[in-house]
């Protein structure tokens, strides 16, 4: 049986629903099945609107969860079970399971500023011990990017999380993923930022009532223009319901 399903279209993107995503991913990587996650939300989904190349990435992938609140909300007014699961919850339960495997199987952390992923890497070693994680920051050289190619090939990480932003990690991954291809590889945008401590999660108040992206906003108001894409989202989502 393909745990994949039952599956779900979002303005004609996939989303799957499972009771364990993360049990799901363990299971594929115990058995060589490389997976590219994808981490929806209502931002991601009106940009692939925009951007077949993106909306073709998205549907290939092995596993796309409901980020956002707005994807759940889509869901739910056509009677569909959602439940929100937020990208950087998905990649913490994937880095405590990491824990139980050899430490033989390292870990590979790439995206975001010099210095941020190596402090993320060494917060969640002192955190989880076992993990063995490799980590480099974003802004390469195409030089540097050759070099790093070649040490993916070598390496062969079992789990592979990309730090740069939508949707420039998921090209990345699409574009990289043949280089190591039974790992499992995951799209985190600012996650690095957060577990190196730059950066905080909204409080649970937040998250509970669906505004994470209100706290987001004001930890990073240069987003504004981005977040527009929300009410724009909705009104798709109320639209396409009463059609």
């Amino acid at each position: 049986m393909d745990r994949s399903q039952p599956q779900f279209s979002v303005l004609g993107l996939p989303v799957h629903i499972l009771d364990d995503y993360a049990g799901w991913l363990m299971e594929r990587l115990h058995q060589g099945l490389g997976s590219h996650v994808v981490t929806l939300n209502a931002e991601m989904a009106m940009q692939a609107e925009q951007n077949q190349a993106l909306a073709d990435v998205i549907r290939k992938a092995e596993l796309v969860i409901p980020d956002g609140s707005g994807v759940v909300l889509y869901l739910r007014l056509r009677g569909k079970p959602a439940q929100r699961y937020p990208g950087i919850e998905l990649a913490e339960s994937l880095l405590e399971a990491a824990g139980n495997l050899p430490n033989s199987e390292s870990i590979f952390f790439f995206g975001g500023y010099p210095g941020i992923a190596e402090a993320a890497a060494e917060n969640w070693q002192q955190k989880v011990k076992g993990l063995s994680i490799v980590s480099q920051h974003g802004y390469l050289s195409p030089h540097e990017q050759k070099d790093l190619d070649q040490s993916l090939k070598e390496m062969q990480p079992k789990l592979i999380f990309v730090g740069l932003g939508v949707p420039r990690q998921e090209f990345w991954i699409a574009e990289h993923r043949h280089l190591c291809p039974d790992s499992i590889w995951v799209g985190v945008g600012g996650s690095f930022d957060i577990w190196a401590g730059k950066k905080t999660r909204a409080p649970a108040w937040f998250c509970d009532n669906h505004l994470e992206w209100l706290y987001r906003l004001y930890q990073e108001p240069w987003r504004w223009r981005r977040m527009l894409a929300l009410p724009q989202f909705a009104l798709k989502a109320l639209g396409d319901f009463r059609a």
